[in-house]
């Protein structure tokens, strides 16, 4: 099959996938799996299909196995009371205020993703503010919207994932790429704090200040068992961030060692196990479909056809503006696609485009990374399915609800980087 019918095949495939799941006509699992598998006969390559959707398979595992063994984890930890001090510590001082409490989620978030982790981000939050939203009736897709803005500003910070992407696939200095950028980091954080204001005085309007009893923070019963709880989670947090073991492993041995302090025996942990199997089953199911999509789409060569097409399809009028351009199809193409075949598929491909046209590798680079906004509201990226499962709420419902935020987000950061020089704008 030619390059420009691999191509149209992939963007037919993606935008069949999202139509369906947008309008709810599939669920994101199977759309997941039946789709890619129907555009892969298409291909020409049925043959090929099971390995591909092998190697995908063998690609998202670990992390199918992380968010799967960290949703019981945590499940197991909510239950105990792990985090009951710290949710009247927070009812205590918002004092049933709405706008409080989400002012000071978008505050608490925007520390915590300090590491780049999203994972991480979700399980600290979600454990700590959830129980708070529930408790004060506040609409629980705010509480998933200020999280993944939050994530997607802090992803961009030199340490994270997608900038260890961009700098070895550009071979670009970490200091040159990141430095410019700060401004537009800055001014998008202010962004997402007036975006939990507007959230806290819609929802202050809505719901009132009410007036619940908060509860006085109570005595431990077990202190012995409270901390080593803590101590336990605390040791699976360090390992989850700093990648010191392998985490999915990390969390399996954490679970094994969580039953057998807080439920002895042995028919109690098979019920909590039961009791918590449902989300997690439902989550890691949803992390090895998009295995099978991304599998196909990148192993019948649909992706490298549709980042070829796309830049020959550039009109020479608009080559100085590449930088603006990448910026801004950054947004659908890390939606689409993985960050790996983003950044060492497409990133490249344009920044040679882009030097016919004066532009530098290292501003392609930071274009790139200003649409991580809306890539973490991909249905390919692991974390969003550890947070809407946490939090309890719709993948659909999260996406609709968050996405114009988003892109509004990525525009901000584009506008005050174009302003400050980060990223070059010629006018025609």
């Amino acid at each position: 099959m030619s390059e420009t019918m691999l191509a149209l095949l992939g963007l037919g495939m993606i935008t069949t996938f999202i139509t369906l799941i947008m309008t709810k006509r599939l669920s994101p699992l199977v759309a997941l799996t039946l789709i890619p598998i129907l555009f892969g006969l298409f291909s020409g390559t049925g043959a090929g299909l099971g390995k591909m959707m092998e190697d995908g398979l063998k690609a998202t595992a670990p992390t199918g196995v992380l968010l799967m063994f960290g949703i019981l984890y945590f499940g197991l930890m909510f239950e105990v009371g792990l985090f009951e001090p710290l949710i009247i510590k927070i009812l205590q001082f918002a004092k049933g205020d709405p706008l409080k409490v989400i002012m000071g989620t978008c505050i608490l978030a925007l520390i915590v993703a300090l590491d780049g982790d999203g994972a991480a981000t979700y399980l600290i939050i979600v454990g700590a503010m959830l129980p708070v939203y529930k408790r004060l009736e506040i609409n629980p897709l705010i509480l998933t919207a200020i999280l993944t803005l939050c994530v997607g500003i802090m992803i961009k910070l030199p340490w994270t994932g997608a900038n260890a992407r961009v700098l070895s696939a550009l071979h670009l200095n970490p200091t040159e790429l990141f430095n410019p950028l700060i401004p537009g980091m800055l001014a998008s954080i202010v962004w997402v704090l007036f975006v939990a204001y507007i959230f806290g005085k819609k929802e202050r309007k809505r719901l009132g200040i009410t007036h619940i009893e908060i509860p006085e923070s109570k005595e431990i019963k077990n202190k012995k068992i409270y901390f080593t709880n803590l101590l336990l989670t605390v040791v699976l947090i360090v390992a989850l961030v700093s990648g010191i073991f392998p985490v999915a492993i990390t969390f399996m041995l954490g679970l094994a060692i969580a039953l057998i302090i807080n439920f002895p025996d042995l028919e109690d942990q098979r019920k909590k196990l039961a009791a918590h199997a449902g989300s997690a089953l439902s989550v890691g199911l949803m992390v090895f479909a998009a295995g099978i999509f991304t599998g196909i789409l990148s192993g019948t060569g649909m992706l490298d056809a549709m980042a070829q097409s796309f830049i020959r399809i550039i009109p020479e009028s608009l080559g100085p503006n590449m930088a603006v351009i990448t910026g801004i199809t950054s947004m659908p193409f890390t939606y689409f696609i993985s960050n790996d075949a983003y950044f060492y598929g497409i990133a490249p491909l344009t920044a040679v485009t882009a030097s016919h046209f004066g532009v530098s590798a290292v501003e392609i680079g930071r274009a790139s990374l200003l649409g991580q906004s809306v890539h973490m509201l991909s249905p390919l990226v692991a974390s969003t399915y550890l947070l809407v499962g946490l939090a309890g709420v719709s993948f659909e419902a999260h996406q609709r609800f968050t996405l114009k935020w988003a892109i509004a987000t990525t525009l901000v950061m584009l506008l005050v980087s174009i302003l400050t020089g980060a990223i070059s704008f010629h006018f025609a």
